[in-house]
C-alpha cells in the first residue's frame, strides 16, 4: 500500500517572493530583526493560519521540495542533496533541493511554515532554527509552527586558536580571561548564529567574559583568526578542516563527546571541569498539520537513509554522526533546544541587529 499524503484545505502554495537579504559565507548568521508578521511576510503572507487537518490519499503525487534556507555549498546543502537522492529512490518521485536564502534563514523557514502541509514541501536546516524567535525578539517558535519530522545528524563544535597563541587549552583560556577580563575576542559567523550562541553559553558556564566579534559568514571569521585579529572561534570540524590540516589552526577542545572517527585529537570542554556541552544538529521539518501517518513514513525513510553505511561515511566527512530518532522524540528534542536557546539569548542579550 502506498503511504498517505495529507491534503490541506489550503490548495495553493505560497507565491515566491524576492529574498530580503542574502546569507554570505559558510556559516549560518541569523537575520536582521524581523517581527512575527515580517517573518511571515517574507514568505508572501500576512498572518499565520491555523493548521488544517484534512483527508489523505496517495503520496507523493508530484515532486517534493526540500527547502534549504541558505545559499548553496554549506552544510545544510551538503546533507540535503544525498538525503534527497535516497528519498527519491525510495518513493519514486523527484525530491528537489531548493535553496531559498534571505534574511539569514527567515525567508526559507517562513515559506515552508506557510506552505500546505501535504508532504510536498519540506525544510532542512540546522539548530539555528531554534534561535530565530528569541534572537529576533519575535514570537516565532519552530516547535509550535512546524512539524519536526526527523533529526538527521549531530556534531560537536570545536574551539580553535592559532598555533602560536598561548591559548592552547581550555584551562589556559579561562586563566587568561580571569587575568584580564574582556580582553579576549571570539569570532562568529554572525549575530545569533550557532557559533555565537555556543560561545556565549561557554561564557555562562565557565564564568568568562569573552567578547564577541561577528562576521558575515565563517570564511571571513576564520581568515581573521588565522591572521591573529581575533583570539579564538567555536566552529564546526568541516568549516575549519582545511586550516587545521594546513597547520594554520589547532583544536584545543570539543564542545561535546560524540565525534566521528579520525577527528583531530583534543579533550572536551567538560574534561576541564566546566559543565558545558553544545553542538550543531540538522533536522527535517514540514509545515504544521502534516498527517501523522505521513510524518511517520518520512521519519522512517530518513532514518533508513541514515543507517546506510555510505551516508554515515558521508556525514563523518562533514564532522557529523547520524542521529535518528522516532517522531515524538524529535519533537521533544526540538522543544528542549528552543528552551535552551531562549535562556542563552536572554542571558547574553543577543539580538540580530
Amino acid at each position: 500500500m502506498r503511504p498517505a499524503r495529507h491534503r490541506s484545505c489550503r490548495d495553493t502554495e505560497v507565491a515566491r517572493q524576492p529574498v530580503l537579504g542574502q546569507h554570505r559565507g559558510g556559516g549560518n548568521p541569523m537575520p536582521q530583526r524581523l517581527g512575527r508578521r515580517a517573518l511571515l511576510a517574507a514568505a508572501g503572507t500576512t498572518g499565520l493560519a491555523a493548521p488544517c487537518i484534512a483527508q489523505t490519499e496517495g503520496w507523493p503525487a508530484r515532486p517534493v521540495r526540500i527547502v534549504v534556507p541558505f545559499t548553496p555549498g554549506g552544510s545544510n546543502d551538503a546533507i540535503a542533496r544525498p538525503l534527497a537522492e535516497r528519498l527519491q529512490a525510495r518513493f519514486g518521485q523527484p525530491f528537489v533541493v531548493e535553496n531559498r536564502p534571505g534574511a539569514g534563514s527567515a525567508v526559507g523557514v517562513a515559506a515552508v511554515a506557510q506552505s500546505a502541509p501535504d508532504g510536498h514541501t519540506l525544510l532542512l536546516t540546522t539548530s539555528s532554527i531554534a534561535a530565530i524567535g528569541p534572537v529576533q525578539g519575535s514570537g516565532f517558535n519552530p516547535a509550535a509552527e512546524l512539524d519536526a519530522v526527523a533529526l538527521l545528524a549531530k556534531a560537536p563544535l570545536i574551539v580553535v586558536t592559532p598555533p602560536g597563541s598561548p591559548l592552547d587549552s581550555i584551562p589556559a583560556l579561562v586563566a587568561a580571561d580571569r587575568a584580564s577580563p574582556r580582553s579576549l575576542h571570539f569570532a562568529s559567523s554572525g549575530p545569533g548564529s550557532t557559533t555565537h550562541i555556543a560561545a556565549e553559553l561557554f561564557n555562562m558556564r565557565a564564568g568568562t567574559t569573552l567578547q564577541h566579534v561577528p562576521y558575515r559568514g565563517t570564511a571571513g571569521a576564520l581568515t581573521d583568526l588565522v591572521a591573529g585579529r581575533v583570539d579564538l572561534m567555536f566552529t564546526t570540524i568541516a568549516s575549519a578542516a582545511g586550516q587545521i590540516r594546513g597547520g594554520l589552526l589547532r583544536v584545543i577542545a570539543y564542545t561535546g563527546e560524540d565525534r566521528p572517527a579520525g577527528s583531530p585529537p583534543a579533550p572536551t570542554v567538560r574534561a576541564a571541569g566546566i559543565p558545558y556541552e553544545s553542538g550543531i544538529w540538522w533536522g527535517l521539518f514540514a509545515p504544521r498539520g502534516l498527517a501523522p501517518e505521513l510524518r511517520r513514513t518520512l521519519n522512517a525513510a530518513a532514518n533508513a537513509a541514515l543507517e546506510e553505511p555510505g551516508f554515515a561515511r558521508y556525514l563523518a566527512g562533514e564532522g557529523a554522526l547520524p542521529a535518528p530518532l522516532p517522531p515524538a522524540a524529535v519533537t521533544a528534542f526540538l522543544e528542549s533546544e528552543v528552551r535552551e536557546m531562549r535562556e542563552v539569548v536572554a542571558a547574553a542579550h543577543i539580538r540580530a541587529d
